[in-house]
């Protein structure tokens, strides 16, 4: 399984994101795509007051703050 976070360098959010993800991750074994939407003009108009947004392909699981319940959701269901 893979899980997407649209991501921006600066952003404090999506650095917490992304770290609370790690025991998931550890737990799960998903793998975790990160994309950096600054880098592509596209991603950057699409997701710009989003970031952080955590995908399952292109179905949005939350954004700015994880959404624990969601995230085992989604998890769970695999």
């Amino acid at each position: 399984m893979k899980l997407t976070l649209m991501f921006r360098e600066y952003c404090s959010l999506c650095h917490k994101m992304k770290e609370q993800l790690q025991p998931y991750q550890q737990q799960y074994g998903f793998e975790l795509e990160i994309i950096d939407v600054d880098e592509d003009p596209v991603l950057e108009e699409q997701y710009n007051e989003l970031v952080p947004v955590l995908l399952n392909g292109n179905t949005e699981i939350c954004h700015w703050f994880l959404d624990e319940p969601a995230l085992q959701q989604v998890l769970q269901a695999e």
